[in-house]
């Protein structure tokens, strides 16, 4: 438990909500594939004296003095990345994925120009162009879906067909609710017929690819990489824009995130990156992120036995979309509320061809970063689905939920959040 000390002296209604949130986490398993849990080092880091110091430009070229400090904790934070993901350039400032994204639009696109993307319904992202977005309005964009559902096999013949309609300057590749792995070189392979580039959302398998046990999009010829820097990576809340292409691409990406979208970078955040990029090196890393694979499928094994569709027929990465509404007749929000209400954190989700509302659709995602952190293993994460069934299965079973929230409480209080993962 982090100290409080000052905040508790002047703030309690702050230091309250940090004490409730402290207490949540402790005793609850987070099951949302996005979030994970940060290092007491990052989150010291991530707490620092940085935060005093504006640093607008970059390592070496900064407008403002007094940057020793900050240039040398944004240098490591560049170099580690490059190799992490094995590339040449790395932009760190970005504030999250979002910023990024956006960033990375307005470097390689002029207003009006197309993106390919996937359909947010089937696995793809706001910030691909969905139409409430303000991005919507700068740019046109274009998608593509799975083509079966129930393997999740995407529609590449049709991915082909609109590239070639639409004559896209981008084919994004990434996902927030897919699970599966996308095929890089097909996208790659179109690409070059319509001469786009290619671009990889990877927020949610950052940390997969960087431990190796999942594919580098650059291995397979990408241009350009996106990513948040939480979620499998297991950093603070962040964003990075990674590239391999050529050094005027590094700079148009340099020029949009700064002046173009940001004025000082957040240094304290970049320093949180660093450490966590840091421990994303380290041998035991990988042994996590296989451990995610591995409770990941001991978690579809046991829906599958319970009769719960999977969108896809289940998992080959971090996380599991379930239609609950076309299973057991609740709805998502139903879900994610019965599920809170024993300690374990879901979210409510759209699937493919929802009949439903965003905020009260068909499915809920879950996931095994967070899990993985604790501790677990497959025992562990085959329980964990396992109570999820018992009460999604029985919601109005107020006697069951008691009993099952002290049994998620008994896990949470066995597998408690490491304080160093190195």
């Amino acid at each position: 438990m982090q100290d409080y000390n000052y905040i508790q002296k002047q703030d309690k209604e702050i230091y309250d909500a940090l004490m409730g949130e402290e207490q949540r986490e402790a005793e609850g398993l987070e099951l949302i594939p996005s979030e994970n849990y940060i290092s007491r080092a990052v989150r010291e880091a991530n707490g620092s004296i940085l935060n005093n110091k504006y640093a607008e430009g970059y390592p070496g070229k900064r407008y403002y003095g007094g940057q020793e400090f900050t240039d040398a904790v944004e240098q490591v934070a560049i170099d580690r990345a490059k190799q992490l993901f094995n590339c040449q350039f790395a932009n760190v400032q970005p504030l999250s994925g979002a910023p990024a994204n956006m960033a990375m639009y307005f470097a390689l696109l002029e207003p009006g120009d197309t993106v390919l993307g996937m359909h947010l319904e089937h696995g793809g992202h706001l910030t691909h162009g969905h139409p409430t977005t303000s991005i919507n309005k700068v740019f046109n964009f274009v998608r593509y879906k799975m083509k079966d559902v129930d393997t999740g096999e995407i529609d590449y013949d049709e991915l082909r067909a609109v590239a070639h309609e639409h004559k896209p300057k981008i084919i994004l590749a990434g996902f927030s609710a897919y699970s599966r792995e996308l095929e890089y070189t097909k996208f790659v392979e179109i690409a070059k017929e319509v001469g786009a580039y290619t671009v990889a959302d990877m927020a949610h398998i950052a940390g997969l690819i960087a431990a190796g046990v999942a594919r580098n999009p650059f291995d397979d010829g990408f241009d350009v990489i996106t990513t948040t820097t939480h979620k499998t990576l297991r950093g603070p809340r962040g964003g990075m824009i990674l590239t391999n292409t050529d050094e005027e691409i590094a700079k148009k990406i340099n020029r949009a995130v700064f002046p173009g979208l940001q004025g000082g970078p957040h240094e304290h955040l970049i320093a949180g990156k660093a450490v966590a990029f840091g421990e994303a090196s380290h041998p035991s890393f990988k042994e996590y992120a296989l451990q995610i694979l591995k409770n990941a499928k001991a978690m579809e094994e046991v829906f599958r036995a319970a009769g719960i569709r999977m969108l896809a027929g289940g998992t080959s990465n971090h996380l599991i979309l379930a239609d609950v509404y076309g299973s057991l007749g609740i709805t998502g929000q139903e879900a994610e509320t019965t599920l809170d209400a024993v300690g374990l954190t879901v979210n409510k989700n759209m699937i493919a061809n929802d009949t439903r509302k965003a905020l009260d659709p068909s499915g809920i995602r879950f996931g095994t970063p967070a899990i993985t952190t604790r501790g677990m293993y497959e025992g562990e994460a085959t329980r964990v689905a396992e109570i999820m069934v018992e009460v999604l299965k029985d919601i109005n079973n107020e006697t069951k939920k008691k009993q099952l929230k002290e049994e998620v409480v008994g896990l949470a209080t066995a597998f408690p959040v490491p304080e160093s993962f190195v």
